[in-house]
């Protein structure tokens, strides 16, 4: 009986390919990260192979993302499925975006809070759930002489970060912290991410959850923290104009630094090191109450399907998100090899996240750690990103003061939300 049943579902499962190998249309994705670009590849290469339907994967550089998406959605052969990073990048390609509220994919979504709508129109569903923080090489940490325990807040973490850049021979690193790139491949951690912590302060301090004006009541934070980054760092401020993301990386790999400012989708390429060695820390700016603060936990990658596209193209596109996120290939590549929380139904058991660095922020808000939201969704523009991104830069090198930092982002703010809106 075993077997009669088994031929059968064989049987199902082979009509089933051969209905789709025989479908119209085909999927282009123009992927975010590049740090998940072999296992896109991958899963496209596999999707072909079983169904016949070919999916063609192209990753932006980082940083470029709009950029290649504004340049790709001119040509004929354009995207079928791309990316938003909320609510202002929704603004700007909402008219590109197919209405998913009946699709398969949608009904997977474990919350609407990971919905971008428009009325009643489902137009981004969030394929992601990430954390950051400050990765930290805890063997070297317990090598200087302390744990992360110890580090509950900004006065305790400069403390131990001073210590460690003042015995950087002695410890054999090149420095606390790994160098703070300004390069576009680096540059979105410091001009995004770590200004996040001024904006989740200030709208907190306001009860609020976006502004046309942003005051700058926390940038005095801020410069703290990206002082403490540029001066006990593994190169010299004057450098970061030029050093790259890889750059970090390598230095954290090779030993060179005990902290590195960065995210859960660094696991692929930090988990040689071994889980036991790793650990994330909240940023903390010396906001009162950061003690009880966690690590910085959303989303900015919202998964789009091009509604201008054919329709063929279009029921690809549906049928291969559909594919990945049920499949045991798609949900075994999502959740442990690029070692992502996903937010569909379909993730539970043995397709759970694999990341230790997600065990970490679980581990904390259990404690009753408060996560830190992601507000850098509400920033105006990229441009309004790139105006503190330089002044950033312009302060290490020397080249430029803190209040031009100030400038690029209050005044910079209320300019790029006046162009937006």
């Amino acid at each position: 009986m075993k077997k009669i049943v088994a031929l059968v579902l064989a049987l199902a499962l082979c009509l089933a390919l051969a209905m789709t190998a025989s479908a119209e249309g085909s999927v282009y994705y123009l992927n975010f990260k590049p740090e998940q670009d072999t296992q896109w590849q991958e899963l496209a290469k596999l999707y072909t192979e079983k169904t016949g339907v070919t999916v063609n994967v192209v990753t932006a550089a980082s940083g470029n993302y709009e950029t290649t998406l504004m340049s790709e959605m001119e040509k004929s052969d354009c995207p079928t499925l791309f990316q938003v990073n909320g609510p202002v990048g929704l603004a700007n390609w909402k008219d590109y975006c197919y209405d998913l509220k009946d699709s398969e994919i949608y009904k997977h979504l474990t919350s609407d809070a990971f919905a971008l709508k428009d009325g009643d129109s489902v137009l981004g569903l969030a394929y992601v759930i990430e954390t950051y923080g400050i990765i930290t090489n805890k063997a070297l940490l317990e090598k200087a002489g302390y744990k992360a325990e110890d580090i509950n807040s900004f006065a305790k973490l400069k403390e131990v970060a001073d210590d460690i850049q003042a015995r950087k021979d002695e410890l054999g690193v090149d420095g606390a912290f790994t160098s703070a790139g300004m390069d576009g491949s680096s540059d979105w951690r410091f001009k995004t991410h770590l200004a996040n912590m001024p904006i989740y302060y200030e709208y907190k301090a306001d009860g609020i959850s976006s502004t046309e004006a942003i005051k700058g009541t926390y940038l005095d934070n801020y410069k703290a923290i990206w002082d403490l980054y540029i001066t006990d760092s593994t190169c010299d401020p004057a450098l970061l104009a030029a050093k790259t993301g890889d750059d970090a990386r390598n230095e954290f790999l090779a030993g060179k630094a005990v902290f590195f400012q960065n995210g859960t989708w660094e696991w692929g390429n930090l988990s040689s090191m071994g889980a036991e060695n790793l650990t994330m820390l909240p940023i903390y700016i010396g906001a009162e109450g950061e003690e009880n603060q966690g690590l910085c936990t959303g989303t900015e990658n919202f998964w789009c399907v091009n509604g201008l596209a054919d329709q063929e193209d279009i029921d690809a596109t549906l049928a291969f998100l559909e594919w990945v996120i049920t499949s045991d290939e798609g949900r075994k590549s999502m959740s442990q090899d690029m070692g992502f929380v996903v937010p569909f139904d379909t993730f539970t058991g043995e397709y759970a996240s694999s990341n230790a660095l997600v065990a970490v922020d679980t581990a904390m808000t259990a404690a009753g750690k408060t996560p830190v939201s992601w507000n850098f969704t509400t920033m105006p523009s990229e441009e309004w990103k790139n105006g503190v991104g330089s002044a950033l830069t312009a302060y290490a090198a020397g080249t430029g003061d803190w209040d031009g930092v100030v400038s690029a982002f209050v005044d910079g703010w209320a300019t790029e939300y006046k162009l937006a809106h």
